[in-house]
Parts: C-alpha cells; sequence; structure tokens
C-alpha cells in the first residue's frame, strides 16, 4: 500500500483531496520499533504527527519519583499526541512505549500547518479530533470519580475488547500482553484491588486466558456490568 493509501486511512486526514495528500506525504516517513522502545519520551520536542500502522503501542505518563503509568493502549489507524504537536513550542506531555514490533508513519508538523493555512475543512477537522480527545479525557475523569471498582475494570476491558479484540471460538482475544499493574494504571485503582476485580470477573464466566492474553468470554455481560448501578 503506498504512502496515499495509507494516509487515507485515518479519519482526519481521509477527506483531504490528493494534491493535498501529495503534500503531506512529500515529507512522511515510516520508522520502525522493536519491542520495549520509545517512540519518543516525555519533554521530547514534538515535531510529527505520529499514525501506528501496525502493533500495539502504549502511552506512558511518569511520576516525580520515577514511577510510570499507563494511560492507555494505542492500536493500528490511532493518531497519538497530536495535541503536542497542534501547540508550538509544546513538548511530549507522556512517554510512547512499544509493547511490540511496531510501525509508525510519521507526518511533519510543519508541513501539516501549511495544509491547515490553505484548508478551513482540515483545520475544523483536527479542532473535531481534539475536542473528541477533551471528551474522553473527561469521561475517563468521570468514571475515576463516580464509578465502582469492578465498573471501571468492565468498561476498560469493554473497550479494548471492542477496539482490539479478535474472534476466536472462546470469546475475544486481546493479543496484547497487559499486565496487572497496566491495568490498574488505566482503571486508576490500587494493583490489589484490580487483581481482586479480574479473579471477580473470572469467576463469573466473563473473562478467561490464553496463554498470557485476556479473553472476553462475554462482552455483552461485561458491558452490562458496567453500565449497572449500585
Amino acid at each position: 500500500m503506498d504512502k496515499t493509501s495509507r494516509l487515507r486511512e485515518i479519519p482526519i486526514l481521509s477527506f483531504l483531496k490528493d494534491r493535498d495528500m501529495k503534500s503531506l506525504t512529500t515529507g512522511m516517513t515510516e520508522a520502525h520499533y522493536k519491542k520495549g522502545q520509545y517512540i519518543f519520551k516525555e519533554g521530547d520536542p514534538a515535531e510529527w504527527f505520529h499514525v501506528l500502522t501496525s502493533g500495539a503501542v502504549k502511552c506512558v505518563k511518569s511520576s516525580p519519583a520515577g514511577k510510570e503509568a499507563v494511560l492507555k493502549v494505542l492500536v493500528p489507524g490511532d493518531l497519538f499526541c497530536c495535541e503536542a504537536a497542534v501547540f508550538d513550542g509544546t513538548p511530549h506531555p507522556g512517554c510512547a512505549l512499544t509493547m511490540g514490533p511496531v510501525s509508525v508513519m510519521k507526518i511533519r508538523k510543519a508541513a501539516y500547518f501549511k495544509l491547515l493555512q490553505h484548508n478551513p475543512e482540515a483545520a475544523m477537522e483536527i479542532i473535531k479530533y481534539l475536542g473528541n480527545r477533551l471528551n474522553e479525557a473527561q469521561e475517563t475523569a468521570k468514571t475515576f470519580a463516580l464509578e465502582r471498582a469492578d465498573q471501571r475494570i468492565a468498561s476498560l476491558l469493554a473497550k479494548l475488547a471492542e477496539r482490539m479484540g479478535k474472534p476466536t471460538p472462546h470469546g475475544l482475544l486481546l493479543d496484547i500482553r497487559l499486565t496487572r499493574q497496566d491495568l490498574a494504571d488505566m482503571a486508576g485503582l490500587a494493583l490489589e484491588t484490580t487483581i481482586r476485580m479480574i479473579s471477580k470477573l473470572t469467576r463469573k464466566g466473563l473473562l478467561g486466558k490464553s496463554g498470557r492474553c485476556l479473553v472476553i468470554k462475554d462482552l455483552k455481560r461485561l458491558k452490562t456490568l458496567a453500565e449497572s448501578v449500585a
């Protein structure tokens, strides 16, 4: 697949005209990483828009004491850390850490800004995208503030299953290795609480395992639990 075809798979770029696509591909590069490599680290200059084309990436934030917490998992097609790239002088607010072999398309920020100056439709799309990201952050904050521990884990696993679950005879396989600490970080829970909630969901027949990966055995019931009222 050529660069233009890949760009058309990205929602906020898919509507661009051929000449605009061509201007973006001129400064676009594709980078490949091994498992455990950083694509960028917190505080690095934000000079590129990144689009994940294969593999999985963890968005990680560090505490002043040096402890790292996983905020979310990215899958192919995701545009990431565009918020930092949009604003001049803003460094990356977190790290992007690969969970396995990964390929990333990198679009130079200057080329995209030049496109925005002459294409109001493109500017509106990036505004909508950033608005959706803000809404997502607000929903996450609400979840942390109001929902029970079992709801948080059920909601997190349901979202992961919908985004990256691979159908198998036993359910939807989350084909990436997420540690219990990763899940605890993303759900905003203590590790011990997360382990207890996963065991509870497993006993209820909602979760299973395939090797080191989780299997969502009943997505419908999991989503019902996530939305339930105490």
